[in-house]
């Protein structure tokens, strides 16, 4: 086995490891959330496990073995696996930090207004790029569940904090997937892409990514408020 092998590993244990480090923290103590962000992952990671097995069956992207470890559970990397654990803990992690430090910062009604647009054209794109797997897919998905959540209108509170987690984790993500996709440690089948790529990523990783995220934090937000409807806090 060479260095490169260890590629996919490295770039997951370097993006938690700034989160993890940070969890014992005394003001954010995210330590203690993980038993509300432990069945968003759960519930996330078997849909993104399952999507991905059947992509990787009928190749629309494949691991390239130069650059994983060579340890696979269901024919996915282990790497693969880390992965829908190693985001959204971080990504969750840069969530918490927004809400503690700009608790006072929300502009609710704007929010709505932007995903109300975005769903729009979600769904438009899911449907002129029918053709395209994975583009469908990820908009298709992404409409349905982006529908409920602003339709079903428990979310509103934390649109704010959402949309700027997302727009701070496209940082690393740039860092993290150009990685993955210049070397590239994820092949993917041009037949099933539209093929507009910022840098080397496909667009369609974005919006995977919005998805992701944003199935994290609805389950996230549905648990703590679970908690509190049933601890509530003592008045005084």
């Amino acid at each position: 086995m060479e260095f490169r092998n260890f590629t996919y590993l490295l770039l997951m244990l370097g993006t938690i490891a700034v989160p993890l480090a940070y969890s014992f923290e005394k003001q954010i103590r995210y330590y203690r959330k993980f038993k509300y962000l432990l069945p968003a992952i759960l519930f996330s990671g078997a849909v993104f496990i399952l999507w991905d097995l059947r992509f990787e069956e009928i190749g629309i992207w494949q691991f390239n073995p130069n650059y994983i470890i060579g340890i696979y559970i269901l024919n996915l990397p282990f790497e693969e696996w880390l992965f829908f654990f190693v985001i959204p803990y971080s990504c969750v992690f840069i969530y918490e930090v927004l809400n503690l430090k700009l608790s006072h910062f929300e502009k609710p009604n704007f929010f709505v207004a932007v995903s109300l647009v975005l769903l729009l054209i979600f769904a438009f794109t899911a449907y002129t790029a029918r053709q395209y797997l994975y583009t469908f897919f990820t908009f298709f998905l992404l409409t349905i569940y982006f529908g409920y959540t602003i339709f079903r209108n428990r979310f509103k509170a934390h649109y704010t904090k959402f949309y700027l987690t997302w727009l701070i984790s496209l940082v690393p993500l740039l860092i993290v997937n150009g990685i993955l996709t210049a070397l590239p440690v994820v092949e993917y089948n041009e037949n099933h892409i539209i093929g507009f790529r910022i840098f080397t990523i496909p667009m369609e990783d974005f919006f995977y990514f919005f998805l992701l995220l944003l199935i994290n934090v609805t389950i996230y937000e549905y648990m703590k408020n679970q908690r509190l409807l049933k601890f509530p806090k003592h008045p005084f």
